[in-house]
């Protein structure tokens, strides 16, 4: 099979079930879940597997789940299966809520950076913040979009904060306030240790 078509040569490629403008909302969309898929890559590339072992299986998982997401974006047949499942959403959610119990305690803004994965973990956030505008965009547009591609793609950016955050931690490195950042962050494990509850 060669790489190149030519089928997308006048500025129209294929979605599931139709032809559209490659600069169409949806295409968009998709296509920004495969940018966040290979910034994911190069922050798997830089991170220590002797130190990151539970974040690269998670990060690998987490770029077959994309491919899934990107599928269902294009898929605009009626009687569509979506690919991507609420389990991945529930196993986000509890990975955050590990990593978040990991890492140092958190009161303020952070600023994005620090050892190279960190970085790209942040890149990769803020690339994930861009797809989920995008999907919201599509459905304000009245496309149809699977509930679960919005819910999971918002639930990652969380993720990847996370671990951008361990990243840092794990490779000794502190997270730097941003300077003019009030308190917005509840601390929670204190209150946890105390025993207080909401």
């Amino acid at each position: 099979m060669g790489i190149y078509t030519r089928t997308g040569d006048k500025g129209m490629t294929g979605l599931i079930g139709a032809r559209v403008s490659k600069d169409h909302l949806r295409v968009e969309a998709y296509g920004t879940t495969d940018e966040l898929n290979s910034f994911i890559g190069k922050a798997m590339s830089e991170l220590p597997e002797q130190l990151f072992g539970d974040l690269l299986e998670d990060l690998e998982e987490i770029q077959h789940e994309l491919f899934d997401c990107g599928g269902d974006l294009a898929n605009v047949t009626e009687k569509r299966e979506n690919k991507l499942s609420p389990i991945s959403i529930e196993r986000l959610e509890k990975r955050i809520d590990e990593l978040t119990e990991e890492a140092p305690e958190l009161e303020r803004f952070i600023l994005p950076g620090g050892t190279d994965p960190a970085a790209t973990l942040h890149i990769a956030r803020t690339v994930a913040r861009r797809a989920e505008r995008q999907v919201v965009r599509l459905m304000n547009d009245e496309e149809p979009v699977p509930e679960t591609s919005l819910q999971y793609i918002n639930r990652l950016s969380d993720y990847l904060f996370a671990a951008a955050r361990i990243a840092n931690f794990r490779l000794g490195r502190t997270d730097v306030e941003y300077a003019r950042s009030a308190k917005v962050f509840r601390n929670t494990k204190r209150k946890e240790k105390k025993g207080e509850t909401d």
